[in-house]
């Protein structure tokens, strides 16, 4: 019988490749060429299913060009890359890989909250280029961590990472704002008080996003939200691009409306706006909050249980859009 074919749009694991050819016929991107939506459409032609990373659009348009199309199975646990009402239109299941980074990211998001409030990275710059001759009082004085008010904004899975360990680590008041409020068994697990999104911003001592992108999302801080925080506060970003007004945060930094803000995620990435890489008070980094290797083995085997239960027994660990899956 002929084995499904499949696309991988990225370069990934060989080991994951092979796993997927015991099942499929596999076309992989291992040279990670940047294809554009057309070659990508075209690599899709004749393809039951997709490896992708969060990095290929899934819209309407391409889902008309791909009729054979079935499954898009994103190894990553946003899925913002898919427009999720026009593949259930047109019968194709999207998936992401949720739960196996929360620990990892949560991590990440705690140690760039560190490295934004000690000013790591302006120190380390100001060390490399020779410049550091004598001890000051007031080097690179930043803000504390420990018994701070830390500000939470998104309260999944990876915030409450976040928040026990600010809270039962670092001894931190934790605050939260979310779409809505957690049951008072998590609040008390993650020691965290409930506020509305504007007490938060001005409370905190450090503003950490974890919402998933959305239109209703799109910039969740913007100049109004950053003109209530305190000037000695510290904004991180580990959600994604576009949950910040990056233009409106670069003047904030500049004029010191903020004290600092540490980022992962940018609107229109790879491309960081100019004027966030010309202010001294920011950390930026590449979207590598999930970046250990074994979690980034589990989400890629998560990606590929998804392919091969969808593919070969019409069933999905982590469908995004279940709908499709009552079809079947």
């Amino acid at each position: 019988m002929t084995k499904p074919k499949v696309l991988v749009a990225r370069a990934i694991f060989p080991e994951t490749i092979t796993r997927l050819e015991q099942h499929f016929e596999v076309e992989s991107n291992q040279t990670d060429a940047a294809w554009s939506k057309a070659e990508l459409i075209a690599k899709l032609q004749g393809k039951q299913g997709a490896f992708t990373t969060g990095s290929e659009r899934i819209d309407a348009e391409l889902l008309d060009a791909c009729p054979d199309l079935k499954i898009c199975a994103n190894m990553a646990v946003g899925y913002n890359n898919f427009d999720v009402d026009a593949m259930t239109a047109h019968g194709v299941l999207g998936t992401n890989a949720p739960d196996v980074l929360t620990e990892t990211t949560a991590d990440f998001g705690f140690a760039l909250l560190m490295a934004t409030a000690r000013r790591i990275a302006e120190s380390e710059h100001y060390l490399r280029a020779g410049q550091w001759t004598k001890w000051a009082y007031d080097m690179f004085s930043g803000s504390d961590i420990h018994g701070s008010t830390l500000g939470i904004i998104g309260m999944g899975r990876i915030g409450q990472g976040i928040a026990k360990r600010g809270a039962h680590g670092f001894g931190m008041k934790v605050i939260y704002h979310n779409r809505s409020r957690l049951d008072a068994g998590l609040e008390a697990e993650c020691k965290a008080g409930y506020v509305s999104k504007d007490e938060l911003l001005r409370t905190a001592d450090h503003v950490v996003l974890v919402v998933p992108y959305s239109p209703a999302s799109h910039h969740t801080i913007g100049a109004a939200e950053l003109a209530l925080m305190k000037p000695t506060a510290t904004l991180i970003n580990i959600a994604r691009g576009g949950i910040v007004d990056d233009a409106a945060l670069a003047v904030a930094l500049r004029e010191k409306r903020i004290a600092a803000a540490g980022l992962d995620v940018f609107e229109g990435e790879p491309k960081v706006h100019p004027d966030l890489l010309t202010v001294p008070n920011v950390v930026l980094t590449p979207h590598i909050a999930s970046a250990t290797v074994p979690t980034r083995r589990a989400m890629a085997g998560l990606a590929t249980d998804n392919l091969i239960g969808f593919l070969t027994q019409k069933k999905a660990l982590t469908p995004v859009n279940p709908a499709v899956l009552a079809t079947r």
